[in-house]
């Protein structure tokens, strides 16, 4: 099996996190909410542009809900290709087409739950501090089964995470929204991949990597503010074979390279400085497709979690143990700052 490149690049070469070269990707995401500030009317700008807090950034949720930000719904032409530009310059391709996705699958629930407040355009973007070249700031964008986070600090972005994608229905029973639906999956390559993985284990491996034979529920981290390491559980990378941990390395790809490459790329420098041999994957569930199940795979610094409790109802996270937000990037800077402050 070929490993993609992105993953080919991080393992082959010794990098560190602050390697990775993000300035391109902060310029772009500055210019692009810098637009969707000046766009915004005044009416609107206590709505988009949230404090710089930790308490207002981990104020989140994946779930229907009031949410900080200004809607898809409310912005003018102008709002909406600003954020169409931070999107672009945000994610991959098959990040944006994900987004699409999801957001349209409100309409799908809709039609099938008769529903009127499901909404594709009931997605906030907010601004959290201001956009600002040697400051730190950032922004999410947020509603029914998405939550996505970037930090932007002293011209590189610092973090991309918490990153939450849900689908509901994860493969559609059928047409909606007056197009050819049935059968799409907004998360098809985070399954397919976990389901390769499941098949090339052993008999031996598969006792070792199962640990339930019910999944959970939902994702075991829910929205929390803060995640610690979970109990470990399941295989660890260190016990597959080169094939198999090929394959388990392609599932964290598929959560990695939602985002922009380079941010990709640093996402998976934070995986590998953490020790791949540590990884642990495990799953929880119905070993068959359409059916509930849970997966978790788990490294010393990072976590990510798909659950499909319901058969066709996928929510998958991926949480960093001390980056979410930029946390640890930030605490070391405004220790650094304030010993500065106090030298001088």
């Amino acid at each position: 099996m070929t490993l993609p490149i992105s993953l080919v690049l991080v393992l082959l070469m010794p990098v560190t996190v602050h390697a990775v070269d993000t300035r391109a990707a902060a310029k772009a995401l500055y210019t692009a909410a810098s637009e969707l500030v000046q766009a915004t009317p005044q009416s609107q700008r206590s709505q988009l542009l949230q404090p710089f807090t930790d308490e207002a950034r981990s104020n989140w949720h994946y779930t229907p809900r009031a949410r900080a930000g200004v809607s898809w719904k409310s912005m003018n032409e102008r709002q909406r290709a600003a954020a169409q530009r931070l999107l672009t310059a945000a994610l991959s391709d098959r990040g944006r087409d994900t987004v699409r996705a999801v957001m349209k699958l409100e309409v799908a629930l809709r039609e099938i739950e008769s529903a009127s407040f499901r909404d594709p355009e009931n997605y906030a973007f907010a601004v959290y501090g201001e956009p600002h070249e040697k400051a730190a700031w950032g922004w999410r964008i947020e509603g029914h089964h998405l939550s996505l986070h970037y930090t932007v600090e002293s011209s590189r972005v610092v973090s991309s995470l918490p990153q939450f994608v849900g689908a509901n229905p994860a493969e559609a029973p059928r047409d909606f929204g007056g197009g050819p639906r049935k059968g799409q999956r907004a998360l098809a390559v985070e399954e397919d991949r976990a389901f390769e993985l499941l098949a090339s284990l052993t008999p031996s491996q598969r006792e070792v990597a199962i640990i339930a034979e019910e999944p959970y529920g939902d994702i075991v981290t829910r929205n929390a503010k803060r995640v610690d390491s979970l109990a470990p559980f399941g295989i660890r990378l260190s016990a597959l074979d080169r094939s198999q941990q090929a394959r388990l390395l392609r599932v964290i790809d598929a959560f990695a390279t939602f985002v922009e490459p380079t941010l990709a790329e640093q996402r998976l420098a934070r995986v590998q400085a953490g020790g791949l041999d540590a990884i642990r994957f495990g799953w929880a569930g119905s070993q068959r497709r359409g059916k509930p199940y849970y997966y978790r795979i788990q490294g010393p610094q990072f976590l990510i979690e798909l659950d499909n409790s319901g058969g066709n109802h996928i929510h998958s996270v991926w949480r960093d143990f001390d980056g979410d937000w930029g946390r640890d990037v930030l605490a070391d800077h405004y220790r650094k700052a304030a010993g500065t402050s106090h030298e001088h």
